[in-house]
């Protein structure tokens, strides 16, 4: 098996061509390298963080083998799995990838990973497994209130808040989950939903119901307001017309997630929401690059990206065994 304990983190993972370079290292990137060194692949993992969306989760509870576990703690039982099998991650953002001795559907491939710290890794193949970033509201106020009151992140932030009024905006599994880790960590929160009902699954419906918090239905966001932190929202009814603004001293966001994917654009291997298709094999438009989670727009789970990364995983080792064996021949 192959080991990166002799590399440095400068020129020499540069001028390798890795068989496998993994971007992203949540739980389809960390699931796809586990694969990958198990198949005796070098492989290489690019990442800005650890854990994606899964790390700033405050608990999971429907992750098979686990009643109940955190976020935070999961990835790093991941991270340490990968390092186990000699696997690093280098803590950079992918800026481009181009094919350099790649015909779209010939091999074998190589492609060039350009990353925004100016560093250039070779591969024989890429898995894409960046995840999906938490959509925002786009009203007046949010972005430069950001970090002072605004959040998209209540296990990071919500400690902050003790005693305080907030609000949580959304109605799916997130928003319902992190209103109820506010409330049990003493925060005062309220929800506001744009529809007359929530999105979330039953059973996190009833716990909510079960929590007393209270909820403001059909209503949205119109601005945010403060000078140096959130005083205060805007909030519209949406059935009414009617405007009301709510004093608050923090707004948390959860209200989907938009996929990162502008650095892939000019592949071709993007939809119209900026999602990547993949078949059954995790395989996209252009042949020896893969995609795995949350940015293959499916069921965002842990569990199904998990599946994904070891599927991607497969597909890149057969991929290179046809090439391999084109080359012997």
């Amino acid at each position: 098996m192959f080991s990166l304990g002799g590399f440095s983190r400068g020129g020499e993972y540069e001028n390798k061509t890795w068989d496998v370079l993994i971007i992203g290292a949540g739980p389809a990137g960390f699931t796809a390298a586990i694969y990958a060194a198990r198949f005796g692949l070098e492989t290489l993992i690019i990442s800005k963080d650890l854990g994606g969306n899964m790390a700033l989760t405050d608990l999971i509870e429907n992750y098979p083998g686990f009643i109940k576990i955190s976020g935070s703690e999961l990835t790093n039982r991941m991270h340490e799995q990968v390092k186990n099998l000699g696997i690093d991650v280098i803590f950079d953002e992918v800026e481009r990838i181009d094919p350099t001795e790649c015909a779209y559907y010939e091999g074998p491939c190589k492609f060039a990973v350009k990353t925004k710290n100016g560093k250039a890794y070779k591969a024989k193949t890429i898995i894409i497994a960046v995840g999906a970033a938490p959509r925002k509201l786009h009203v007046p106020g949010e972005e430069e209130l950001t970090g002072r009151g605004v959040s998209y992140c209540a296990t990071c932030d919500g400690p902050l808040f003790k005693g305080k009024k907030v609000i949580v905006v959304g109605g799916g599994n997130t928003a319902l989950q992190e209103a109820l880790y506010l409330k049990s960590i003493e925060v005062d929160v309220t929800l506001v939903h744009r529809r007359d009902q929530f999105r979330a699954d039953k059973i996190l419906q009833d716990r909510f119901r079960e929590s007393g918090i209270p909820a403001i239905l059909n209503t949205v966001v119109t601005e945010i307001i403060g000078k140096d932190k959130v005083e205060a929202v805007k909030l519209r009814n949406r059935v009414t017309g009617e405007e009301t603004e709510m004093p608050v001293d923090g707004v948390f966001i959860f209200i989907g997630y938009e996929p990162k994917t502008d650095f892939v654009k000019h592949l071709g291997i993007t939809d119209e929401y900026g999602y990547i298709p993949v078949d059954m094999y995790m395989r996209t438009k252009v042949k020896g690059i893969f995609a795995a989670g949350d940015i293959t727009n499916v069921f965002k789970q842990i569990a199904v990206a998990v599946g994904q990364g070891a599927i991607a995983a497969n597909s890149a080792k057969e991929l290179l065994e046809e090439w391999n064996s084109k080359v012997v021949e």
